[in-house]
């Protein structure tokens, strides 16, 4: 089997925030796995929080020498992991002449309703963007600052219908988080993810959590389980965190099992990074897997996204 990598990069729409920066474009990385006539495809995002960037990421992939059963044990939970993975899952449909969820003896996914992200901004700004997506069903905030609260208020002006979930980024404090609850639940907000630092969260199960709360950057594979209790009622499973499908599918089982709620994430890619998620959010309680909806450019045979959300992939897209 061949592997190859390469680096690419989709513009933006617009210039995205959130509380650790901002970015213009989304770089990703490609795998592609090549071996009996077959090829399969991958899509990583490597993200500077859990220490990856695109050359770390790219020369765990090209170091790779095993098959898909040493994958786990040959790289850990993340980017590179993931883009293998879904690459060995793509090329093993392609390989079958079928379906992956037929592969995984899975009904074929169904459209399913995404949030659409609002990036960090100034409220009236804010309450701009909201006015211009107040179509959208579900609406997900960027947030992590002390003052919040005004961005909050204006962007229900601008979608006084639509669901509202907001993202912190481990933005607060126990203390600002505290303060903003009863003000979120005013808003109707339906649930806030990850309103504190990774690794200093033990606060969220000593104060009240009047709506759901989401571990994200608390929450990468199924061996963040134990340390979630008592503090988080749903994860947020994206897959350049679990280290692919598979790993994201047994963490979804293992977290269902436990009593979370799910939801499904992604990181600013495109239509190829989000293919395997479809399958992966079937039936849970927040699907976020808008990263091409955010670009100004997109893989050849894209996503298709409408009122009924985002559809399952096309096979010469993915799986």
């Amino acid at each position: 089997m061949k592997v190859a990598v390469s680096h690419d990069v989709f513009r933006l729409a617009q210039v995205f925030t959130i509380s650790r920066g901002s970015r213009t474009e989304a770089k990703v990385l490609t795998v592609t796995l090549a071996a009996d006539g077959f090829v399969g495809r991958g899509e990583c995002v490597p993200y500077a929080r859990y220490g990856e960037t695109l050359e770390s990421v790219a020369a765990q992939i090209k170091g790779f020498a095993g098959d898909w059963t040493g994958l786990p044990d040959a790289l850990p939970a993340g980017a590179a992991r993931n883009a293998l993975d879904c690459a060995f899952w793509d090329h093993a449909a392609k390989k079958a002449g079928k379906r992956v969820w037929d592969l995984l003896g899975l009904p074929a996914p169904r459209p399913e309703i995404t949030a659409y992200t609002l990036s960090l901004d100034t409220p009236d700004a804010m309450q701009v963007q909201a006015a211009r997506n107040a179509h959208r069903p579900l609406l997900k905030i960027k947030l992590g600052t002390p003052e919040d609260m005004a961005r909050l208020e204006a962007v229900r002006r601008g979608a006084p219908d639509a669901r509202i979930i907001v993202d912190a980024n481990e933005g607060w404090t126990a203390e600002v988080y505290a303060e903003l609850a009863p003000h979120l639940i005013r808003l109707g907000v339906q649930m806030v993810e990850q309103p504190l630092p990774a690794g200093a969260d033990e606060m969220l199960a000593e104060i009240a959590r009047p709506l759901p709360v989401c571990a994200d950057e608390s929450c990468h594979d199924r061996a963040s389980l134990p340390a979630l209790r008592g503090k988080y009622d749903m994860v947020n499973i994206k897959l350049d965190k679990t280290g692919g499908l598979t790993e994201a599918l047994a963490l979804k089982a293992a977290a269902q099992a436990e009593g979370y709620g799910i939801m499904v994430g992604c990181m600013v890619g495109s239509s190829l990074a989000m293919a395997p998620a479809t399958i992966l959010a079937q039936g849970v309680a927040f699907t976020d897997l808008d990263g091409p909806l955010l670009l100004a450019e997109d893989r050849a045979t894209p996503l298709h996204f409408d009122d009924q959300g985002v559809h399952p992939p096309a096979a010469d897209l993915w799986g």
